[in-house]
């Protein structure tokens, strides 16, 4: 039988491409010394061969015969006298492997002494038994078609591509001459997409040669870890045309694949799979890389009881003294499209606050609203493994944290939904450490309940919150059954004042103290104009104040409280808002502190429309100089731009101009600031510091608020002579605000 022609029974014997036993059966059948091409003879094969291996960088060796020369690994060598042919052309570092003990031992009977340096092993090609980057070159001729039979799947054909994967060296090459047929394509694609150059050379075919296959050559070169690559392709246009349908499904194949590469390319918030990432699609993950970040999908398609959108990252700076080498933060649907959340700066400041050098975010969303919080970590437990870096491998106890608000006990009092605002709830609460009180000492810290207003889409922000004290109605109750109960002999009665569930009953909203540091903040503020405050006293004139964002109304009432010569218009775009204030926090309005439905930016144009009318107009224009606080302490619907207070549009430049224009006589402008983003902070303060002569600002080391005060009247004070006027203003105030000097000393000069 003449080399290279197959036996009339090869298929009958060769029924399964991946049996040992049935390989062995051929070999034997083919005998000793004889040699079988499937396809690519040595003439067609040689050009394109030896110029990919000549330029590959070679291995250094101590023999002296092969230095210089490239390590090359045979994989499914069989009989083929391809590694002779290269050996004879100058390439002797070859190491053939196959599965069958006939065909090594034929071969290595054949070339053990004319060629000496090649290396023949029994090995199963898809379990190979050397250590990582052992070669510079894998040259598959058919192996990998050959595990590919449809009936059989991809599963060993992935197998023995992820040991080639393993095996070669940076900067190495794997060469698999192949059919090209679409399922092996598939694979070979999808497997080495990232991290690897990829072309494709069509061999020419013998001459006379009238088969209705082509050979193609897929050169796969290891390139730095995660990178992506299009694949390139170099074809005769004679082949194209002698091979319409084999050519033009390899051609659709590259297309599609291309079009999946270049979205890879195009986009930084590609969510990947941990298929793609075990792939390397990131680099290598088990090794901490400092500022890497990217979005993927944990779980699903059997995986999991759920899926769930991730974002991992690795901390910027590496010398930190990490708590933990890993952590996963869960954030909450309610949560999830906050700034904070959302955007890339807000999640490396939790990063940073986290103490992880790696920080896996997972983000809920309505499909797991039906389970509990235990059932979630237990899901994700094994999901987050395959993302620990190599010093948490298979460690268990990778810590789990979540947004708290260090509520030790919540009850929901009333749940509300509006059209503007969307779901609301009042609740009352009582925290886990709770500061001394400056008004209700008889309270002990850890019995104090606070009532809060929620708007569900910023949780994360409580709107309002109050204290709750016994009503005096309450307590003359309480005092007079007490004495009755003297005088009956002392016997108890059943009257406590707490219900079956531990909540306190009859208590009503201290509308004496402030829950929130931001809103005695705000007050200290007008230390700025308190010298025009004690004019207006002795002249006995009004204080027009301008409240945009009414909340629970606890702020305004304190304002009416402390500062009766105050006129304060609340306007407050959410009716629902203001039936809330009223039902559960105690708002009262009167002649001096009226609320108005309405949009607060037209509400003080217009308000500046008709002070310019009254100044022109109405004694001599007295009314158009009088004293005014604009105060924005509004939320914004949209949390996702960064700027969760106030709404976008207040700090618009024709807004602050109009704003301007309003407290031309004198007067302050007001804005709670809430955002963790450094650039939409810088933003705003430039342009208030554009629209206003004078700007202030007040941090709250302990909330995430930041109380802006803007003025363009000549009166107002250099931060230094703060603290003579905290006493003026405080004797002005009917209230004490013990907090009122301390912040004033905090509050710094901006323009």
């Amino acid at each position: 039988m003449k080399s290279g022609e197959a036996p009339v029974d090869l298929l009958e014997t060769l029924g399964d491409f991946t049996s040992k036993e049935n390989w062995d059966k051929f070999f034997t059948l083919r005998g000793a010394g004889d040699s079988f091409e499937w396809y690519a003879e040595w003439p067609s094969l040689r050009d394109t061969l030896l110029s990919q291996l000549s330029s590959i960088p070679s291995s250094t060796t101590s023999s002296e015969a092969t230095a210089g020369l490239p390590r090359i690994l045979i994989p499914g060598c069989g009989n083929s006298r391809v590694s002779e042919h290269l050996y004879d052309a100058g390439f002797q570092q070859i190491t053939n492997i196959d599965f069958s003990k006939i065909a090594v031992s034929d071969m290595l009977h054949r070339n053990i002494r004319c060629r000496p340096e090649m290396r023949w092993r029994v090995m199963d090609m898809t379990d190979m038994q050397f250590a990582d980057e052992s070669f510079d070159a894998v040259l598959d001729k058919g192996g990998l078609d050959a595990l590919m039979e449809p009936e059989v799947g991809s599963e060993l054909g992935s197998k023995y591509l992820k040991e080639v994967k393993r095996v070669v060296k940076s900067g190495g090459k794997y060469l698999c001459i192949t059919l090209a047929e679409s399922h092996v394509l598939g694979l070979l694609f999808k497997l080495f997409r990232f991290g690897w150059k990829t072309t494709i050379h069509a061999l020419p075919n013998k001459p006379g040669n009238k088969t209705t296959f082509h050979t193609f050559m897929v050169v796969f070169l290891k390139d730095q870890l995660g990178a992506v690559n299009l694949i390139g392709s170099s074809f005769d246009q004679s082949i194209v045309a002698c091979h319409t349908k084999q050519t033009q499904a390899l051609v659709d194949v590259i297309k599609i694949e291309n079009q999946i590469r270049k979205e890879y390319l195009s986009s930084n918030d590609l969510l990947y799979s941990l298929r793609d990432l075990s792939l390397g699609a990131k680099g290598n993950l088990q090794e901490i890389q400092a500022g890497r970040r990217f979005q993927l999908i944990l779980g699903g398609e059997g995986d999991s009881l759920y899926s769930y959108k991730t974002v991992l990252l690795d901390a910027k700076q590496t010398v930190s003294p990490f708590l933990y080498n890993c952590a996963v933060f869960i954030v909450p649907k309610i949560r999830a499209c906050e700034w904070l959340f959302s955007s890339e700066e807000g999640q490396w400041q939790i990063v940073e606050s986290s103490k992880a050098a790696r920080l896996i975010m997972v983000f809920l969303d309505i499909s797991h609203c039906h389970a509990t919080m235990e059932a979630i970590q237990k899901d994700l437990s094994p999901l987050i493994k395959s993302l620990a870096p190599a010093e948490d491998y298979g460690n268990y106890q990778i810590p789990f944290m979540m947004a708290n608000d260090g509520v030790k006990q919540r009850k929901i009092v009333y749940q509300a939904t509006s059209q503007t605002t969307g779901p609301m709830i009042v609740e009352d609460v009582i925290y886990e450490n709770v500061a001394e009180g400056n008004n209700s000492d008889q309270i002990p810290p850890e019995n104090k309940i606070f009532r809060r207003l929620v708007f569900e889409r910023s949780s994360g922000l409580v709107q309002s919150e109050a204290l709750l004290i016994p009503s005096v109605e309450a307590y003359r109750r309480q005092t007079n059954l007490s004495s009755k109960s003297k005088k009956k002999g002392g016997r108890k009665r059943n009257g406590s004042s707490v219900s079956s569930d531990g909540a306190k009953c009859n208590m009503e909203i201290d509308h004496s103290s402030l829950a929130s540091s931001y809103h005695s903040g705000i007050i200290s503020g007008f230390s700025l104009v308190s010298s025009e405050l004690q004019n207006a006293v002795l002249l006995q004139e009004r204080v027009k104040v301008i409240v945009v964002g009414l909340g629970a109304g606890l702020f305004p009432t304190f304002l009416h409280i402390c500062l009766p010569i105050l006129d304060i218009e609340v306007v407050e775009l959410d009716p629902v808002v203001l039936e809330l204030a009223k039902n559960y926090f105690g708002f009262k309005e009167d002649a001096q502190l009226k609320v108005h439905i309405g949009d607060g930016i037209k509400f003080i144009q217009n308000a500046n429309i008709n002070s310019e009318i009254k100044g022109s107009v109405a004694n001599g224009g007295k009314n158009g100089d009088m004293m005014k606080i604009i105060i924005v302490d509004a939320d914004s619907s949209d949390l996702s731009s960064g700027l969760a207070c106030p709404p976008a549009g207040f700090v618009e430049e024709a807004f602050l101009s109009s704003v301007k224009d309003f407290l031309s006589a004198g007067g302050l402008f007001v804005i709670n600031l809430v955002s963790r983003s450094s650039v939409i902070r810088q933003m705003v303060i430039s342009r208030l510091k554009a629209a206003f002569d004078h700007l202030f600002s007040l941090e709250l080391e302990e909330d995430v608020n930041e109380v802006l005060f803007a003025s363009s009247t000549s009166t107002c004070l250099h931060e230094n002579d703060l603290r003579n006027a905290v006493d003026p203003l405080q004797n002005l105030l009917k209230v004490p605000l013990p907090s009122l000097l301390a912040q004033a000393k905090t509050i710094r000069h901006l323009k």
